[in-house]
């Protein structure tokens, strides 16, 4: 799954329209659209979606032991 299909199967879930989460996030659709056909959603707007949407957003490498190496998005 892209990070396109991702966040269209989010919005889908969460029964919002692409556009309002654009304007959720200050973005115009126009352009966000063209980051989801290059692949290029950075970590922070995925953090800006998540929060805009009242979900969490994780990115990790999960070692075998279980152990998850995160980035803070608290910076």
């Amino acid at each position: 799954m892209t990070t396109s299909d991702m966040i269209r199967t989010l919005c889908e879930k969460q029964n919002i329209s692409l556009a309002k989460l654009c304007r959720r996030i200050d973005q115009t659709p126009q352009n966000f659209n063209k980051k989801l056909k290059r692949g290029t959603v950075s970590f922070e707007e995925m953090m800006a979606i998540a929060k805009a949407l009242e979900v969490e957003y994780e990115q990790a490498f999960v070692l075998p032991n279980g152990e998850k190496i995160c980035l803070n998005h608290n910076d």
